[in-house]
């Protein structure tokens, strides 16, 4: 795989040669440390020196902006606030609002799952606003990876892009599953009918879905060809979409039965953020069209419109949409797999579940397409930093897409979606999601209350001290609500702590940064907010689902330790060193100017 060019391209940090259609090691590796065996054992006992280094490094808003340069040619800025806000309804709604809502109401919050969805919207919400500063005022491919490179430095970053990327692998592939299992319903079949038993393989990996994988594969090829072209195709399938939601709601409640909403908690408050915790899943694909800033016309205020106006029409629909559900069937007959379709057929609208379903495989044909646009320009602007090889990327000259990083981040979609089973796909997805929304809402407090040569060393203890509290009492918090039932004790602690810590930073700490374009409104509460919000959700997850988070983030780390580390040492110390000679030849150029200004008259005979 290549560019097919023949030239040899070279960057700060590092060469990408391209010759033909063959990838050289300097393609992947291109680094001073990897050049030679000895190089890169001397880089490995340089291991801790580098890590602590990279750790206390923060990258600024200018490097961000000036990495796009790594990618040999620039994205095309076609995108306007309407694009956006097309674009964030079709990342949202899609298999968490047709699949997950039939899951969650029969096994863990029946009819009370309208509050389910509403408590993840309202945490969503709070991290779409934390992500609008961001995205107004970094306009970058990176998103999140961006913003945390910024303010919380390479380590924190990369260990957050590696969640981000599974967090979009396994997105892609929940919703690749689930449009199988609606098409299977489309064509009057039970919904794993195209599922391929393997017994040799283990539970929960057994279910093969070759039908996701070519699914996977078109999208690809859309989203490689041109991102406008990828815009328009996600208006016509969303608004087709739009009108099966409406047509869903209109019908359904036209065949409900107020009896069906009793009991409205049958599994508790506990079930309620229980499925809120597994529903967040259904709120992911937002932070996709933060990855599109670069591609936006007028991010100041495109992005604001975009990302808070697609977000509360997505949260109005889901509250609509889970109240018509459980109104039309009893919560302990509604379908895990076909939630909408079966509750039509099961009101003697049998007609009706061929509209449902085929709604919702427009629906989610726009998840995986924007899905698709947004993790390979996420992959795009890690690989800038060399955090990953640089091959990743390249943006092609025609198209004005990522290619590369295209091609490789929906194959591992379609080989995840090709095994995995939706119930295991969505509690993990949730995890990564929360975690990283956690820390977006984190690095905003950092930026607006720290920034180097303008903090005292006394407001930065008081900053850093608060937000160890906040963090503290969140975790404390759910701690408590995963390990006792009815316990209420421990709250009376946590929740005055951690409101005495936001207080802190709102009165003795000063904001050492205000925002040029755009501000998230009532800082620092509305950040704070967002980080208890998202650690209590992850205190409802199950603990099988923290053990494979745990396992790929060991992964991040051995990466990081052995590749990532290193790469990104020798491209951050290179990028020092052409600034360098940049700032000498610019001093020596007006220093000369200089000179011969104040010779001239001598040399004129004056």
């Amino acid at each position: 795989m290549g560019t097919g060019s023949d030239q040899a391209i070279t960057e700060s940090g590092g060469g990408i040669r391209r010759r033909n259609c063959f990838c050289t090691k300097d393609d992947f590796l291109p680094e001073e440390s990897f050049k030679s065996w000895s190089n890169y054992a001397n880089a490995l006992r340089e291991t801790p020196t580098r890590l602590i280094e990279r750790v206390l490094t923060r990258s600024g808003d200018e490097a961000e902006l000036e990495s796009k340069s790594r990618s040999q040619h620039e994205m095309k800025k076609t995108l306007n606030w309407w694009d956006l806000i097309w674009f964030g309804m079709g990342a949202v709604i899609g298999a968490g609002i047709f699949v997950l809502t039939g899951l969650e109401a029969s096994q863990d919050a029946g009819p009370a799952v309208v509050l389910s969805y509403a408590v993840s919207g309202v945490s969503a919400l709070l991290s779409v606003f934390c992500y609008t500063e961001f995205a107004v005022e970094i306009p970058v491919a990176g998103g999140s990876f961006a913003y945390l490179r910024v303010e919380l430095g390479d380590f924190v970053a990369f260990i957050a892009a590696g969640n981000i990327l599974l967090e979009y692998v396994i997105g892609g592939a929940a919703v690749a599953r689930s449009w199988t299992s609606y098409f299977a319903t489309l064509l009057n079949f039970r919904a794993d009918k195209f599922l391929i038993t393997a017994n040799g393989l283990a539970k929960g990996y057994n279910q093969l879905d070759p039908i996701a994988v070519g699914v996977c594969f078109i999208i690809c090829i859309i989203a490689i060809r041109s991102t406008k072209g990828s815009s328009r195709l996600n208006y016509v399938a969303s608004i087709i979409h739009i009108v099966v939601i409406i047509f869903i709601i209109v019908c359904g409640l036209i065949k409900s039965d107020t009896k069906n909403y009793t009991p409205f908690t049958p599994f508790g408050v506990r079930g309620i953020f229980k499925a809120s915790a597994v529903l967040f899943f259904a709120y992911v694909g937002f932070d996709a069209v933060s990855t599109m800033a670069e591609e936006t016309k007028d991010p100041a205020r495109d992005i604001p419109i975009g990302l808070v106006g697609s977000m509360v029409i997505t949260t109005t629909i889901y509250c609509l949409l889970a109240i018509t559900l459980c109104l039309m069937q009893p919560y302990q007959n509604i379908d895990p797999k076909a939630p909408f379709s079966i509750a039509f057929k099961a009101v003697g609208w049998s007609w009706a579940q061929y509209i449902v379903a085929a709604g919702a495989l427009k629906g989610m044909t726009s998840v995986l397409l924007v899905g698709a646009v947004g993790q390979a320009r996420y992959l795009t602007h890690i690989a800038r930093t060399h955090m990953m090889p640089p091959w990743f990327s390249y943006v092609d000259a025609k198209t004005g897409t990522p290619v590369n990083a295209t091609a490789v981040m929906m194959s591992g979609t379609a080989i995840v979606a090709f095994f995995t089973k939706l119930e295991i796909l969505s509690n993990l997805l949730s995890i990564s999601t929360l975690f990283i929304f956690m820390l977006v809402a984190l690095a905003l407090l950092v930026r607006r209350y720290y920034a180097s040569g303008v903090t005292t060393n006394a407001d930065r203890n008081k900053l850093i001290v608060c937000l160890l509290l906040i963090l503290g009492s969140s975790i404390a918090t759910a701690a408590y609500w995963g390990l006792s039932e009815n316990g209420w004790i421990a709250y009376c602690i946590t929740l005055p702590v951690w409101f005495m810590a936001t207080a802190g930073i709102s009165i003795f700490v000063p904001q050492a940064r205000n925002p040029k374009l755009w501000g998230v409104p009532l800082v620092p509460w509305l950040p704070s907010a967002s980080i208890a919000i998202n650690i209590f959700l992850l205190g409802s997850i199950d603990k099988d689902s923290f053990i494979r988070f745990a396992g790929w983030t060991g992964f991040l780390l051995v990466y990081y330790f052995f590749f990532g580390l290193h790469a990104s040492y020798d491209t951050a110390k290179e990028l020092e060193r052409s600034k360098g000679w940049k700032n000498n030849i610019e001093e020596g150029n007006a220093v000369s100017s200089n000179v011969l200004k104040h010779a001239s008259p001598v040399a004129s005979g004056n």
